[in-house]
């Protein structure tokens, strides 16, 4: 058994690495993957384009717009002087804000009343427009607070008065930076992509130049057939993962804290699932432009049922109820959390067991069914 499978195992090497598209599908593609999607997966908002509409122009108006221009976020390309410039710089979108202070801002602080300004976003972009308002609420409170502190000061109760000395600290990724969040969910669903795609258009291929029906008739079992043409791309998923690891850490200089061969053997858990529902869509598609369709047909829900991007406590209850059946949403939380966090099997057994499981019944029940169509 052992050695008819080698032999299948053998060709199926030997079958990929003497294409050289092939090779650069495996090997190449996943690297430039990493590369652009660690530029282009960054929510951080440093730069937001703005417009500046100062009429009261004193010196109150000027501080806060100062407090604005000079902090790492708001840049001012427009000074505007009139309602219709500030229509059309946002529905042009040149700007993401404008920053509209009436007539009466300073007379108002000085003569110790409530004075208010407009700030009107763009809202083309929700998940921008709401980082930006932080931002701005952010400058503004701390504007505030500091004319407080003045007043405080000239009527002599600041030492006397309470306060709260709030310090925060974010673990596991104290920057707070977008990218090592998402990086680690591209490698999974690059490893996705690959091993579904590998493994459906390897065995369609067979079909479509005949040679499926030689190695039918030929004394290969149909268990030596599939463990010949599912570990040779079990092999290639894992050769993949450790090279964007690599790449993403040296590169992009995301933290790896957890253990290198813990990330291995999940994955290998894993590819229990994608490669059985790989082989799965092989037995139902009879051309690789189906295998194609089918995968993506899967990929597509699993990614956004996942978490990667949007987070599954934010979707409706019945939706949320589906994702429980989608393995990738168990191996973006243990990538992630080796990545990140560091942890180990005590706490990444809740992941990996339901995992394994899934994994289980998607290889037998895919097994089945291919050996069923070779009969």
């Amino acid at each position: 058994m052992f050695e008819r499978a080698k032999a299948i195992l053998v060709k199926e090497f030997k079958q990929i690495f003497r294409d050289p598209r092939m090779k650069t599908v495996i090997f190449i593609t996943p690297l430039i993957q990493i590369i652009l999607f660690g530029y282009a997966a960054n929510k951080d908002i440093t730069y937001v384009p703005t417009a500046v509409y100062d009429k009261d122009n004193t010196k109150e108006s000027r501080e806060l717009l100062r407090r604005f221009t000079y902090s790492k976020y708001f840049v001012p390309e427009h000074y505007i002087f009139s309602d219709q410039e500030q229509n059309k710089v946002l529905d042009r979108g040149q700007v993401n804000v404008v920053i509209h202070i009436d007539r009466g801002f300073g007379r108002a602080l000085s003569a110790g009343k409530d004075a208010s300004i407009q700030l009107a976003f763009d809202g083309t972009d929700s998940n921008t427009a709401m980082i930006v308002m932080g931002y701005a609420n952010t400058i503004v409170s701390d504007y505030q607070y500091d004319l407080l502190k003045q007043q405080a000061e000239v009527s002599g109760w600041l030492n006397s008065a309470p306060s709260v000395d709030l310090r925060d600290r974010a673990w596991f990724n104290g920057n707070l930076i977008s990218r090592n969040y998402y990086l680690p969910g591209v490698i999974a669903t690059i490893v996705t992509m690959m091993s579904l795609l590998l493994t459906a258009m390897a065995i369609v291929k067979e079909k479509e130049i005949g040679t499926m029906e030689q190695l039918i008739v030929s004394p290969i079992r149909p268990i030596e057939l599939i463990i010949g043409k599912l570990l040779p791309f079990g092999v290639i998923a894992l050769i993949q993962i450790t090279l964007i690891t690599v790449l993403g850490v040296l590169w992009f200089h995301i933290p790896l804290r957890g253990n290198l061969f813990l990330l291995l053997f999940s994955t290998c858990i894993y590819l229990f699932t994608t490669l059985g529902i790989g082989l799965a869509i092989s037995t139902i598609s009879a051309t690789q432009q189906e295998a194609m369709m089918s995968v993506f047909l899967f990929y597509m829900p699993a990614v956004l049922l996942s978490g990667f991007a949007y987070p599954i406590a934010n979707m409706p209850q019945v939706i949320q109820w589906f994702t429980f059946l989608n393995p990738l949403r168990y191996f973006l939380v243990v990538i992630r959390s080796i990545f990140l966090k560091g942890v180990g099997m005590e706490v990444l057994w809740e992941q990996l067991i339901p995992l394994l499981i899934m994994g289980m019944v998607v290889i037998a029940s895919s097994t089945l069914k291919f050996r069923r169509s070779l009969g």
